[in-house]
């Protein structure tokens, strides 16, 4: 789900570089203004060496090949955390792999931090409900929800940089069709986000949310 270098017009990058920036210096003063913003770095540091391992895991899933996100858990997990610690994610992948781009690079910070970042309003709204059944449809809808935003943010940037020389119709039904293919993905992530989730619940419930 990262989109390479070449693909979206200049203005359309440019534009995410400038809304990327802006989504990390808010998260950024936000972890300014919290009694230790040091806290959270072990954590955010984790989390961040997982989202890089989890992307160079590819499963074919015809007619194309995804990749764990875990957008929703880093949200869940990370909170204000999770937009810096996934650019960084992102900067190592298209430098040291090429998975991605420097030129979109804020284009898919954008593709993934916000569904993070609704991931943890999300968590932080819904995920202490008594009823342990609600919690865990919470957290389920929370891998799921971060998936299928992404995807959707995903497709309309690729939508709205297609060249005009390309045969429009067949791009956007190529597009559709690796939308689709991210489906199972999203179902997945759901099922794993639910499951690290109600563990830690138990176990270590001050992991979930670094505010």
């Amino acid at each position: 789900m990262h989109i390479p270098d070449g693909i979206l017009p200049l203005g359309l990058t440019l534009g995410g570089w400038a809304c990327a920036a802006g989504m990390t210096a808010i998260c950024l003063n936000r972890i300014a203004a919290q009694p230790d913003p040091r806290a959270g770095l072990p954590r955010a540091s984790m989390m961040t060496a997982a989202f890089f391992a989890a992307s160079l895991i590819h499963i074919p899933v015809p007619p194309s090949s995804v990749h764990l996100t875990l957008t929703g858990l880093m949200g869940a997990m990370l909170g204000w955390y999770a937009v810096p610690a996934i650019m960084i994610g992102l900067a190592f992948q298209a430098i040291m792999f090429g998975h991605g781009g420097l030129t979109t690079l804020g284009v898919n910070g954008i593709i993934l931090g916000l569904p993070a970042l609704a991931a943890f309003g999300l968590t932080r709204v819904l995920g202490r409900v008594a009823h342990p059944l609600v919690r865990t449809l919470v957290s389920f809808s929370t891998g799921a929800g971060a998936v299928l935003a992404a995807v959707g943010l995903f497709t309309g940037f690729l939508l709205a940089g297609l060249p005009a020389h390309l045969d429009a119709q067949a791009e956007r039904a190529a597009i559709l069709a690796l939308a689709i293919a991210h489906v199972p993905l999203a179902l997945a992530e759901g099922m794993i986000v639910a499951t690290v989730l109600t563990f830690l619940r138990r176990t270590s419930p001050e992991m979930i949310i670094a505010r």
